[in-house]
């Protein structure tokens, strides 16, 4: 019989009140037995006895040659030759005479494994030192450069001791960029830790992995450099970087929503710089008694300071300028200017620019191109070679990869032709592209334009040549008398 809580209620008064069973049960209508089982309140109505059925135990000698079993296998260190419950079984019979059903050691093997191992999952909390350590990390997310949607690769680092946090934004995941992020990343945070920690990526680790991991040789020289011990977590092992790990969500659910809108990637890091500030000013961590800032400053005193010379962490090549006045860097074109033609030059890339020098003078400076095939000009590195070769104006690349079409068709329209259109893209190279479109845009609908006509709005003649003084002078009037009494006059 199914008994509910006000019946329960009734059972528990009546007996409360001195009423014996045999009188509670004709009360109420029910068995005595129902009563017995709940007048005394040792149980209540849906609390159902849980089954148990004791397994067969085994006895002392099986037991201690399963663990002896174990330890074997632990000082072999063989994962492929390790006892397993059937061949345990199997050991028992031919060398105890063991009598019992073989599941009855499978369970016995299952239960002494699981109580002489340590769950895969447990972790161990940590605890670290003011600059002891810093966590970095990669994340993805995507955004609008330019009206263009992208996906970027986020830097993440934070320091183990205040938690404090930096995030950049990368094209790609290169050397380079590895390099440069962690540059950036010991700038912002005014100082260096004694030992970064990051997993095994293929730009820093030549071989090996986790405390056997060995670092490539230019990730090696950086560390020299900047004196911080390299530590690489173990394959599939995020729970060794914990609070890094958390920054790439946190900084992707927070930093990137809505999705960022901006026209270069300079400008989103320097916002990004400016929530980093933003966190370490308001932010305080539920399980910590101070908050960011404050443990920031702490964390700062123990910093190692950042070396005076900047490590060059570059990507450097010295190809020869082409015919076409470009150089060749990773599979991409980047113009000099004509008069280093044929010339061996030095280029230098960085995360997302190249340099170009000769001769220790830098002589062109480019975003850096990804991919392959692509070329990225600059308009005055050509302009002296178009006004010798004029009639190329209007089909040469440079000119249409890099000047608005609606300059170039504004230029269609100039009276001279060929040569006013050169005349006009020396204007651009001289005062920018921008000010020049502000001239059309400010002429009457109605006017042919001339490049004279354009000159004369870059350089407007003052208002007037007079000069407005805000006092007059004062001149004391000379005293005069000496000098008649040395001329004789009276």
């Amino acid at each position: 019989m199914k008994v509910e809580m006000d019946m329960y209620y009734l059972i528990r008064s009546h007996h409360n009140d001195g009423m014996s069973i045999r009188t509670i049960a004709k009360t109420l209508g029910i068995s005595r037995q129902t009563v017995t089982k709940y007048c005394d309140g040792t149980t209540i109505p849906g609390n159902r006895k849980e089954y148990h059925r004791d397994s067969t135990i085994i006895t002392d000698e099986p037991r201690e040659f399963i663990l002896s079993c174990f330890r074997e296998d632990e000082q072999e260190g063989l994962a492929k030759q390790r006892h397993t419950a059937k061949r345990i079984y199997d050991r028992l019979v031919a060398e105890k005479g063991f009598t019992g059903g073989e599941s009855t050691i499978r369970k016995a093997v299952n239960d002494l494994r699981k109580e002489h191992s340590v769950h895969p999952q447990a972790d161990i909390p940590l605890e670290y030192d003011p600059g002891d350590a810093i966590q970095i990390d990669w994340g993805e997310c995507t955004v609008y450069l330019n009206g263009t949607k992208q996906k970027l690769y986020s830097f993440c680092g934070r320091l183990c001791y205040s938690c404090d946090i930096f995030v950049q934004l990368f094209y790609t995941q290169n050397l380079e960029s590895f390099l440069e992020a962690q540059q950036r990343m010991f700038d912002y945070f005014g100082g260096v830790p004694n030992r970064l920690i990051s997993d095994n990526a293929k730009v820093a680790v030549r071989e090996g992995f986790g405390k056997h991991a060995i670092a490539t040789d230019g990730y090696a020289a950086f560390a020299a450099h900047y004196a911080f011990q390299t530590d690489f977590c173990n394959i599939a092992s995020g729970n060794e970087k914990g609070l890094v790990e958390n920054l790439v969500g946190y900084s992707r659910r927070n930093f990137m929503v809505p999705v960022p809108k901006a026209k270069s990637l300079e400008e989103l890091n320097a916002k990004l710089i400016e929530d980093c500030l933003n966190y370490r000013k308001t932010h305080k961590v539920q399980s910590r008694t101070i908050s960011v800032n404050e443990a920031y400053h702490e964390e700062q005193l123990y910093l190692h300071s950042v070396p005076v010379y900047r490590y060059d962490t570059s990507r450097t090549a010295t190809p020869e300028v082409g015919d076409y006045s470009t150089v060749r860097f990773e599979k991409n074109n980047y113009s000099v200017p004509v008069r280093y033609l044929r010339r061996t030059v030095t280029v230098k890339g960085y995360a997302d620019k190249v340099l170009i020098m000769y001769n220790g003078k830098l002589i062109a400076t480019h975003d850096r191109l990804f991919g392959s095939g692509k070329t990225s000009y600059r308009l005055e590195h050509y302009i002296d070679l178009l006004e010798r070769k004029q009639r190329s104006v209007f089909q040469a690349k440079p000119v249409r990869d890099m000047v608005a079409e609606e300059l170039i068709d504004w230029g269609k329209k100039l009276p001279g032709g060929n040569s006013e259109m050169v005349k006009l893209l020396r204007l651009c190279v001289d005062h920018g592209e921008e000010k020049i479109l502000a001239v059309k845009h400010s002429l009457p609908s109605g006017i042919i334009p001339t490049v004279d006509i354009i000159r004369t709005h870059l350089h407007k003649p003052a208002e007037t040549n007079l000069i407005h003084m805000s006092n007059d002078i004062e001149v004391a009037d000379p005293d005069l008398v000496r000098f008649d009494k040395k001329c004789g006059v009276s």
